[in-house]
């Protein structure tokens, strides 16, 4: 099976910057994305390790029906160096209405230890061209486990606020956990 190489909704199919683009989620790149996201479960909102049957399903239940929708509730990306998926994002929990959307993104785990705050950045320069510049959105925010220190100064360096803590919010590792919510509006409207 392979993906659409655009969005209807969006009427661009790459954003880069140098060497590192996101693009349309690729068919190809699911397994990497699955085995990333079972050996990152604890920052995810995921509770059970994805089988490949369950990613099959997903991609080609839900991820293909993306392409075609004028208001889609989420905008996936393959994250690229080069020619290689190297991590994967998007816009998701999409509110047409109100014109705000949650950020998700995710890299390869391996990078995660010496290049997480490089390829943050990187992804955050590019997802903001899409979500201000190219579908206007009003506002973009993060929802994180507060069990990620290095993620909120990358945010802030980018200009986003911290919004709200959500006290005692999620249950991780037989404990209640604080969410973090940091938001940054479109200054381009």
């Amino acid at each position: 099976m392979m993906f659409p190489s655009k969005y209807k909704v969006l009427n661009l199919s790459e954003v880069s910057d140098g060497q590192y683009k996101i693009l349309p989620i690729r068919f190809e790149d699911r397994f990497n994305i699955m085995k990333w996201r079972n050996e990152q479960m604890y920052h995810l909102r995921q509770s059970k390790l994805l089988t490949v049957d369950d990613q099959e399903r997903y991609f080609t239940n839900v991820v293909a029906h993306l392409f075609d929708k004028e208001q889609p509730d989420q905008i996936l990306f393959s994250y690229i160096e080069g020619d290689v998926c190297i991590g994967y994002g998007g816009l998701v929990h999409i509110n047409w209405i109100d014109k705000n959307a949650e950020l998700s993104f995710i890299m390869d785990t391996k990078l995660e230890s010496n290049h997480f705050a490089f390829h943050w950045q990187n992804y955050l320069r590019l997802i903001e061209k899409v979500a201000f510049n190219s579908l206007a959105l009003h506002k973009i925010q993060t929802f994180a486990f507060d069990i990620r220190p290095h993620l909120y100064p990358v945010l802030e360096g980018f200009n986003f606020k911290l919004e709200a803590r959500l006290k005692e919010h999620c249950y991780f590792n037989g404990e209640y956990i604080d969410v973090l919510i940091h938001a940054k509006i479109n200054k381009n409207e």
